[in-house]
């Protein structure tokens, strides 16, 4: 989830405990409307999310979309919602609910629990274009309803995609689906087949790439499929087409891939006139489907394969350009490193966090876990605001910023960062000489 749809580059997201969600990206940039949140307009939108939903009619999976839904002011942490909530925190005014969010509610478009009631939250203001709006709500219905349909969130960083030949080869798969999705017959087969030679050559390189892709495209992936699939978007595959040549511009893919992917495998499987998603489990791949229903044969010699086929995809170009990327990425490890792990640092606990984060710019950082460039949480200990960089270790249990100079007081402030301390927790030294680490009393 992101504070604001901001079109195909810039979702920021929110994790809670563990859990991984995100926004539609396909649409395009959006110009703001009037704010503060108008309930008149809410209403309406309110009215085109029920129509979206009964038109679908539980067709794409099975149950119907339809259910609690709010909008939200980030700047105000105003709402308006479409019913009311169980704790009488939601005021009725005409044909909608007006509230405010808590302070420690994280404002995102995302699904939610809030006063007793699991929500759709949306961010005000939503995107003036019909399509791209209906794509964002679509989006968001679907996860709120993707527990109880078998498909959980998950959400792994994939940081193998941050790698030179991690990102060649899925630039590769990607060119490939947008001349499969421009093209039809015996040419969109051969385009299928070059596409699920890059991914599956790209997976060989990298032992965990497979499930950690999987994961994330069985989650963003599909949320994102059914954003486009119910926009009312003319040309779907064109659209999604374009999607994904303008997705190669992205700075970093680890998190933000599945955005792409999911909505070109999905468009492509329906264009085989097949019900893919009946049954569909967190275990199945969009590659294996794809292969399936195209009848595509797993090529002898899968690495001779996807170097023939990347000539047909200006691949010689391509890599040229990533070894420039990779050069400078070498550089901005290095200086991460000197900052988050060599240098000393100030660790928190995560236990029941709430993340906002943009996961286009994060930067994976060797061995010691993912870099976020910028990032705000909120947990027990209070709320850490990232400007300059964190980092987060494989495990998802801490982070670590630069040590502060000074520790005493509720407002901490190091090298790019701030810290509101919540009472009952306090900063004591940390495993090594100059590091620190908070605490429960004190």
């Amino acid at each position: 989830m992101h504070n604001g749809h901001s079109g195909i580059f810039g979702p920021l997201v929110i994790l809670m405990g563990a859990v991984f969600f995100s926004t539609p990206i396909i649409s395009n940039p959006i110009t703001p409307q009037a704010s503060p949140l108008d309930p008149a307009l809410a209403h309406r939108y309110f009215q085109e999310a029920e129509a979206l939903c009964r038109q679908d009619n539980g067709k794409l999976w099975g149950v119907s979309l339809c259910g609690p839904m709010l909008f939200a002011d980030p700047s105000t942490r105003r709402v308006v919602a479409n019913q009311g909530d169980r704790e009488g925190n939601l005021t009725r005014e005409g044909d909608v609910f007006v509230g405010k969010l808590p302070d420690k509610l994280r404002v995102a478009n995302t699904a939610v629990d809030w006063a007793g009631v699991r929500w759709t939250m949306v961010l005000w203001p939503l995107p003036e274009d019909k399509h791209d709006r209906a794509d964002t709500m679509a989006h968001e219905l679907w996860h709120r309803v993707q527990d109880d349909i078998g498909l959980p969130t998950s959400g792994p960083s994939n940081n193998h995609l941050d790698s030179l030949e991690g990102r060649v080869w899925l630039r590769l798969e990607w060119r490939a689906l947008q001349e499969a999705l421009k093209s039809s017959g015996a040419k969109r087969r051969a385009h299928v087949r070059d596409a699920l030679a890059f991914r599956d050559y790209r997976r060989s390189l990298f032992p965990s790439a497979a499930s950690e892709e999987r994961a994330l495209e069985m989650h963003e992936g599909l949320a994102e499929y059914t954003g486009a699939r119910l926009s009312g978007r003319p040309r779907l595959a064109q659209a999604v087409a374009d999607h994904l040549k303008e997705a190669e511009k992205t700075d970093t893919f680890v998190r933000s891939f599945a955005y792409a992917s999911g909505p070109a495998y999905g468009v492509l499987l329906d264009e085989a006139g097949v019900n893919w998603r009946k049954g569909l489990k967190p275990e199945n791949d969009f590659g294996l489907l794809a292969r399936q229903w195209y009848l595509v044969k797993p090529p002898r010699d899968i690495k001779a394969e996807a170097e023939k086929a990347s000539r047909n995809y200006r691949g010689d170009l391509l890599r040229a350009a990533e070894q420039e990327r990779e050069d400078g990425r070498t550089k901005l490890v290095a200086k991460y490193r000197a900052r988050l792990v060599d240098g000393p640092v100030l660790v928190l606990p995560l236990q029941r966090m709430e993340l906002q984060f943009n996961p286009d710019i994060l930067q994976p950082l060797e061995t010691f876990g993912t870099v976020y460039p910028t990032i705000r949480i909120s947990d027990l200990w209070g709320i850490l605001t990232v400007s300059g960089g964190a980092l987060i270790n494989p495990s998802f249990n801490k982070i670590q910023v630069p040590a502060p100079a000074d520790t005493s007081g509720r407002t901490l402030q190091g090298e790019g960062w701030t810290l509101q301390l919540d009472s009952g927790w306090s900063v004591a030294p940390g495993e090594r000489k100059g590091d620190f680490t908070l605490k429960k009393g004190g």
